[in-house]
């Protein structure tokens, strides 16, 4: 009985670095999602960031056409990266809807001049309380909106090349 005692000690530590390395080898999902999928977007109605782009409410979302609603800023570097995917989606006949998130009229018109503009509108949302409403826990995000303004999907991080098609697919099937 006393050697097997002496063999505690040992299995112990295996124990624990085998725990260890389970924890590096499969990491655990750290993603936030939005708690909102598949219920109605929430109220809101934020003024335009841009002259000549109107501003974004929920009533815009409730027409029978669904669309994208992504949440980005001038600052964010990913949402850079996104501009090109977000164009090919616009050119696909998607229509994208944009919430400004703790932006300036100046950052975001230059933003849109130097990547594009898919956007039909953009809302400004200084303090970011139309982003926390929606579930959103950074930029970007985007979230497809079915034609009854339920949020039927939300893609966490920047939109890929491999990511278009897909939202493509969850837009069409959003009618």
């Amino acid at each position: 009985m006393k050697r097997l005692l002496i063999w505690v000690p040992f299995l112990a530590v295996v124990a624990v670095f085998a725990v260890i390395g389970w924890g590096l080898y499969k990491p655990a999902d750290r993603t936030v999602h939005s708690a909102l999928v598949g219920q109605p977007l929430p109220k809101f109605n934020l003024p335009p960031i841009v002259p000549g782009k109107p501003g974004l409410a929920t009533t815009a979302f409730a027409t029978g056409k669904p669309r994208l609603l992504n949440v980005f800023a001038s600052w964010c570097i990913p949402c850079i990266a996104e501009a090109p995917k977000l164009l090919a989606l616009k050119q696909a006949g998607v229509e994208i809807d944009a919430v400004a998130i703790r932006d300036t009229p100046a950052a975001i018109a230059d933003f849109l001049a130097r990547n594009g503009d898919p956007y039909a509108a953009i809302g400004d949302d200084k303090v970011s309380a139309v982003q926390l409403a929606l579930g959103s826990s950074g930029v970007p995000e985007t979230f497809v909106i079915g034609g009854d303004g339920r949020i039927v999907l939300q893609h966490v991080g920047d939109i890929r090349d491999e990511d278009v098609p897909g939202l493509i697919a969850a837009v069409r099937n959003a009618r």
